[in-house]
């Protein structure tokens, strides 16, 4: 062997220090060891749990509104149907009306035939 080859030997330990040293500049380099990075954590922590509250709120007032436009178009429909039941009456209570008028009617000419 020449002296300027490398053995396998010094070429594996020169791989395994360079995979050390690699690895310690990666920890050195952590991000969640930094000051800034945990700031901006929590701060976007802090804006997803502000966020998840509007939108459950957003959610609470739809729901409500919602609930609210289900009430009125139950009243609404109530009323409508009470008013036709009325109004059905009404037109009942009319023909009925209409109806012993023209029996008095018969009646009346029936008796005036026969006198």
């Amino acid at each position: 062997m020449k002296a300027r080859e490398t053995s396998l030997q010094d070429r594996l330990s020169a791989s395994n220090e360079a995979r050390r040293a690699q690895l310690e500049r990666a920890r050195a380099n952590d991000p969640t060891k930094r000051p800034e990075f945990i700031q901006q954590q929590e701060a976007r922590r802090a804006a997803n749990a502000e966020r998840e509250r509007k939108a459950a709120e957003r959610k609470a007032l739809e729901k409500a509104a919602a609930e609210k436009a289900a009430a009125e178009k139950a009243a609404a429909d109530a009323e409508r149907q009470a008013r036709e039941a009325a109004e059905a009456a009404a037109r009942e209570a009319a023909l009925e009306i209409e109806r012993k008028a023209a029996r008095d009617a018969r009646y009346a000419a029936r008796k005036g035939r026969s006198k």
